[in-house]
């Protein structure tokens, strides 16, 4: 196994642990809601020190449910990492392409510049 299909196989070791060990631990029994957002944290924190406050601004959107919440939020998150794979991709593709054209004017400037004939068939 080289350096980095180790590296790999420990990052996602590590991604499992972070997704599973919360759960496993128990992390949140005691509330009602374990596992929600900071915003909801933040909400519910700020009401329980000052009950009368009101807030400055409203949502633009509310979502009926939180499940429909939840799945906007992971297509944002989706949306959001196809764009960037793409401007990853797009720019390895270029260094590529460049890498490619440095090297083949390399070799044609090996040769002297000239390039065998090429002979056509009728």
């Amino acid at each position: 196994m080289n350096k980095n299909t180790k590296i790999n196989a420990l990052l996602l070791v590590v991604v499992a642990a972070l997704a599973v060990l919360p759960l496993a631990l128990g992390l949140g029994d005691g509330e009602k809601e374990p596992f929600t957002g900071a915003d909801a944290q933040a909400e519910t924190a700020i009401t329980e020190i000052d009950p009368d406050y009101e807030p400055w601004f409203s949502p633009l959107y509310e979502p009926p449910s939180g499940e429909i919440e939840s799945a906007l939020f992971a297509l944002q998150a989706a949306l959001g990492a196809g764009v960037l794979a793409y401007y990853f991709g797009l720019r390895r593709g270029r260094r590529q392409g460049e890498l490619r054209a440095t090297a083949g004017q390399e070799r044609r400037g090996a040769d002297g510049g000239a390039e065998e004939p090429t002979v056509r068939k009728a």
